[in-house]
């Protein structure tokens, strides 16, 4: 029996025929299909997730800002879209504020949802958020043709042309970053988070190890600030891009205060030490990357979202990788000989999971323990 695309079931609105869409990339390849959310065009780099749950937490995601986003999984749409609950003065099950991609392709699109957690539709969140969404797409060609290819821009058209625009020529983290500082939590340890786009759930990590975490933007004068211990996060586009954030890390590398980075936050911290960074073809982007700790056979399945990587040869001899990728052998962390500096190219936190790797942050701690108990044997 063939899918009925004008299926609209009570909450979704009146019946009506939906709008007949086109992704375009810009190797001319065209995909058809039909609007479920905002009907506007947009232009954007199409990447893909191959994750089978959480499109809310990727949705929300700041490493997302400026890209058209391909989920592989075929039925999207049927556990809806979560509460607007906060907790510690965050989203308690978003990862960020805000939808932060430009559009969202799916295969097949549920008007029915059902979830404990279910506020509204899929279609209307994107809707009230102004975010194109196509279903009707044969989205496993779509991802052939990008692991091909690469990613590359794309757009959605509706009625009238636009032009392709990649989102990575401008300076995304400087768009997702807070604009002020702000406190969340009075635990025992201070840690200064430098915010280039931090998904929420890194936050809730930290505070459940009795933390006081300080968020500041992406290009603040950290200098000027009291903490325990550093933490760089996560965030979209070139980490060239941070210019600002980098000097920063590189000053706080002088002294030992334990410093923990995160996906852009390796990278970030890869280019701070002298290392180099690059694009990958099509990036990480799922829930079930394998990677190895480097110096034994511990493997771990970790997720991921990041379209640049840090290039190993390029590590001095002060560094070392701390993971690496099983499937292409890529830099999936670094970690300091001598100074408790480390990080990891995955999301231990993950939100959506899994959190196999979520110890990085015990380990964390532990390395502002020990560096606060040599302080006071000095």
């Amino acid at each position: 029996m063939p899918y009925n695309f004008d299926k609209i079931v009570p909450g979704e609105g009146t019946r009506q025929i939906k709008q007949k869409v086109k992704l375009i990339l810009e190797d001319n390849t065209v995909f058809e299909g039909k609007s479920f959310g905002a009907e506007k065009a947009i232009s954007g780099e199409v990447v893909f997730n191959t994750a089978m749950t959480g499109y809310p937490e990727s949705l929300t995601d700041p490493s997302y800002k400026g890209q058209i986003l391909v989920l592989t999984y075929p039925l999207i749409g049927n556990y809806g879209a979560p509460r607007t609950e906060m907790e510690n003065n965050l989203h308690k099950f978003h990862e960020s504020g805000n939808i932060h991609i430009s559009g969202l392709v799916v295969s097949d699109y549920s008007f029915e949802y059902s979830h404990w957690n279910a506020e509204e539709s899929l279609a209307n969140w994107l809707k009230n958020n102004d975010i194109p969404g196509i279903y009707g797409i044969d989205t496993r060609a779509l991802t052939k043709r990008l692991r091909e290819k690469g990613t590359m821009p794309g757009k959605i058209i509706v009625d009238d042309d636009i032009p392709f625009y990649d989102p990575n020529d401008r300076n995304l983290v400087e768009e997702v970053s807070v604009k002020e500082k702000q406190i969340y939590g009075n635990g025992k340890y201070k840690i200064l988070l430098i915010d280039c786009g931090v998904k929420y759930n890194i936050i809730r990590s930290l505070l459940e190890r009795n933390t006081t975490v300080i968020r500041v933007p992406w290009d603040h004068d950290i200098s000027r600030e009291e903490y325990d211990g550093l933490f760089i996060t996560n965030g979209p586009g070139d980490p060239k891009q941070c210019r600002a954030t980098i000097e920063n890390i590189r000053k706080a590398f002088t002294a030992d205060k334990p410093i923990f980075g995160i996906c852009l936050g390796n990278q970030l911290m890869a280019l701070a030490s002298g290392a180099d960074t690059y694009k990958l073809k099509y990036g990480h982007r799922s829930h079930n990357q394998p990677v190895i700790r480097t110096g034994s056979n511990r493997a771990y399945i970790t997720s991921q979202n990041h379209g640049f990587a840090v290039d190993n040869k390029t590590l001095n001899n002060d560094w070392e990788p701390f993971f690496i990728n099983l499937n292409d052998e890529t830099n999936e962390g670094m970690i300091h000989k001598s100074k408790p500096f480390f990080s990891t190219q995955f999301h231990p936190e993950a939100s959506g999971g899994p959190t196999d790797t979520a110890f990085l942050f015990d380990k964390f701690i532990e390395n502002i323990e020990k560096h606060q108990s040599t302080i006071k044997k000095g």
